[in-house]
């Protein structure tokens, strides 16, 4: 605004300072965090669906240390699996629309996920020689271990994102490398490759969404839809426990590796990827749209993530997998609660500011200044935010 004595372009109110976001707030320059809200306001569905994933991927690695013995802990194992990661991987690709190769988004790309994925791949290493007595002392930063296998995979999918903005049919091509890696066997453990390849076409799906997308799912009808779809996955799942390669659910093998015939591979990527899409509209369609008690812990499902293997594993290596009464429906129960309960207390506020450290780290030290741009200068136009160095380097001559 002008005052009101003077003429235009002349005593103008100066703009307030730019102010950098503060944690667990969403900033106005991150339009992708605000999933489509007007006001750059964070969409509660979007963290609500974050945590909940969240906790299915947590209660999955649970239940693999204590299903076996117990189909019908086996069955629910097996759905939450079809859908847990893509659901996860979806949003991730959705939040990822807005990726290109300006300097600020790359730093943000190597601290938030290439940092981390050095930090933990080392950590859990060392967890699983030294706790975990293991007779494979080898630290690989290519081939990732247990959880970690989600960042390289993340890091490599978001730097391909500028790429499925060119293609016109960009999750057909991603369907299509899918299917191919899966016709490749011996592909190894090198950045877990056969996840990253298969997975792709869920990152590229959720990539080209928009949020009118996600609001198709949150219908009446749908919700109402899931019930009985979710009944028939949960009785099919049941009765494949005994018949089914269960090898198809991780996406990491290749047909061949698996034992069945090479044509196997592809109809297999195609029946899992349409499965996975079902029931995760079927699990976003009861993700609440409101805020709720565990909305903000939607902010720090990248911390749960990381941290709950370390207490799966140390579960596991400490022998308590073994008792007897987890593998009967009291124990699964009790498995089920309290790993719940733990991923979610590692989504709270305190633990994600005790691991910031590590998992957000700022490393200004490490990035030239005049490469990233300033604050106020990530909205303009390249010609104009180069106009003042142009005249300054003039002015020395």
């Amino acid at each position: 605004m002008f005052h009101a004595a003077s003429s235009p372009g002349q005593n103008r109110t100066p703009l307030p300072p730019a102010q950098s976001p503060v944690p667990g707030l969403p900033s106005p320059r991150r339009p992708a965090e605000s999933a489509g809200r007007p006001g750059g306001q964070r969409d509660a569905f979007f963290d609500n669906a974050k945590y909940l994933a969240i906790v299915l991927v947590a209660l999955g690695h649970s239940w693999s240390a204590v299903k076996s013995g117990n189909r019908t802990l086996e069955a629910a194992y097996d759905v939450v699996y079809v859908f847990h990661m893509p659901a996860f991987i979806i949003i991730s690709g959705f939040f990822s629309r807005n990726f290109d190769a300006r300097p600020d988004r790359l730093k943000r790309l190597i601290t938030g996920v290439a940092v981390p994925y050095v930090i933990f791949e080392t950590a859990y290493s060392l967890f699983r020689i030294h706790v975990g007595h293991s007779g494979d002392h080898d630290i690989s930063l290519l081939s990732p271990w247990y959880l970690t296998w989600f960042l390289c995979a993340l890091f490599v999918w978001r730097l391909t994102a500028p790429v499925w903005k060119l293609v016109r049919h960009p999750v057909p091509v991603a369907l299509g490398i899918a299917m191919l890696a899966s016709l490749t066997p011996g592909m190894g453990t090198e950045l877990e490759l056969q996840r990253v390849l298969q997975f792709l076409p869920c990152f590229v799906l959720g990539l080209r969404m928009r949020p009118e997308h996600f609001r198709l799912v949150r219908r009446r009808s749908v919700r109402i839809a899931a019930v009985p779809v979710f009944a028939l996955s949960l009785s099919l799942a049941w009765w494949a426990v005994p018949r089914a390669e269960s090898g198809w659910l991780y996406r990491q093998s290749a047909a061949q590796d698996l034992g069945a015939p090479w044509w196997a591979g592809p109809v297999m990527v195609l029946v899992m990827f349409a499965a996975a899409l079902l029931l995760t509209a079927c699990f976003l369609a009861w993700v609440p749209g409101r805020r709720t008690w565990f909305t903000a812990l939607g902010t720090g499902t990248l911390c749960g993530y990381l941290l709950h293997g370390f207490l799966v594993k140390g579960a596991v290596y400490a022998g308590w997998a073994d008792a007897a009464w987890l593998h009967r429906p009291l124990g699964a129960l009790a498995v089920t609660v309290v790993a719940a309960t733990a991923v979610t207390l590692l989504c709270t506020g305190p633990v994600r500011r005790v691991f910031r450290c590590v998992m957000e780290p700022r490393m200004e030290w490490a990035f030239d200044r005049d490469a990233v741009p300033a604050a106020g200068e990530r909205g303009r136009p390249a010609g104009r935010a180069a106009e003042p160095r142009a005249v300054a380097a003039a002015s020395a001559r």
